[in-house]
């Protein structure tokens, strides 16, 4: 590590996106805690990012704030993010953003509340905004996994780790609260069938067919997650039990640590499903290629189409194909692969 980023023992690492944006940030953060006995690392993030920093072990601190730059934001600027900043003295910063999103907002954020060390990938020139700059690759490069984006980001300051895993704690009244909800002697699976992009959402009628095949035909039991805009929908999935709306994200953790296999969409609990090492059927939108499960036993369906990586949260074709196009007996198929190892 260079000397100037050794001597940086109060780090801030800044995440403003949601729940799985978070989580794939966590071996980065693991990585510079590591490469300084007694760093402590503080997290600024969104509130939804809050819920799951609470549950990561490289998260010392977390300062919430509502960032007028980022999508589903409509704060206004708000002068005493600076002040809080500035009050923590912090001796360096990390900016992880993905690689279409701009590290500047934040950088600035960071420059005017004295943070001497500012570290992101940048695709202008940031000038002194950021005093360690790494020119963004992914403009012409091929676009790399988020959870290897911000590896490579922080090893350019010296920052590695062996363990390149996602992680979570689960408090033990998050696993008291959810034991009593555990099926009981039948194979069983947790489904997800929501998201907060349209365009990543598998088709309700279609979840509604594998949901009937594996309850029906197979004798499982599945639980269906999601919050409370999930309900009405949950309740159209044949042969299943809703907790839609029902858990916080530390329960719905504790409810992935024991369940065989969960199926979703490429959506937030699919990384927390990672980070618990709970095997996962992923009908994965091409709208994104770098939000794949990472490191743990998965299943990855799509259906290719021209428009793929489209980067969109609606689909901009409005056929939905590249979902649409996955047959729910593959789904199916899949679960039963993982989920009790028999095809």
């Amino acid at each position: 590590m260079t000397a100037r980023w050794d001597d940086a023992e109060k780090l801030l690492c800044v995440r403003l996106d949601t729940l799985g944006d978070v989580l794939m940030s966590g071996p980065a953060m693991r990585a510079l805690r590591e490469s300084r006995p007694g760093r402590r690392v503080t997290l600024l993030t969104s509130p939804a990012g809050a819920a799951a920093a609470e549950l990561m072990p490289e998260v010392d601190e977390i300062v919430v704030y509502e960032a007028p730059w980022m999508k589903g934001h409509d704060a206004p600027q708000d002068a005493a993010i600076v002040e809080t900043l500035r009050e923590r003295a912090f001796d360096a910063a990390v900016v992880f953003t993905v690689f279409d999103q701009s590290a500047l907002p934040a950088a600035l954020v960071c420059h005017q509340a004295g943070v001497p060390l500012r570290l992101a990938h940048c695709r202008e020139k940031p000038y002194a905004l950021l005093s360690d700059w790494v020119p963004e690759p992914e403009l012409s490069g091929p676009t790399r996994h988020e959870v290897q984006r911000q590896l490579d980001l922080v090893a350019t300051v010296g920052a590695t780790t062996r363990d390149e895993r996602l992680a979570v704690e689960v408090p033990p009244a998050a696993h008291e609260r959810v034991e009593p909800l555990l099926p009981d002697g039948r194979p069983w699976a947790v489904v997800h069938p929501g998201g907060t992009a349209p365009s990543r959402r598998y088709p309700i009628e279609l979840w509604a067919q594998v949901c009937q095949a594996l309850a029906h035909e197979h004798g499982w039991e599945l639980v269906v997650t999601g919050d409370d805009t999930d309900r009405e929908l949950a309740a159209t999935l044949p042969g299943t039990r809703s907790l839609a709306g029902e858990l916080s994200l530390a329960e719905l953790a504790a409810l992935l640590a024991e369940a065989p296999v969960l199926l979703a969409g490429n959506t937030g609990p699919v990384h927390l499903a990672a980070a618990l090492g709970t095997p996962v059927v992923d009908v994965y939108a091409l709208t994104n290629p770098q939000h794949t499960p990472w490191m743990t036993e998965s299943r990855v369906l799509s259906h290719d189409v021209p428009c793929r990586w489209c980067y969109s949260s609606v689909c901009r074709e409005r056929h939905h194909l590249c979902l649409r196009g996955v047959p729910p007996a593959e789904i199916v198929s899949a679960a039963l692969a993982l989920g009790i190892g028999t095809e």
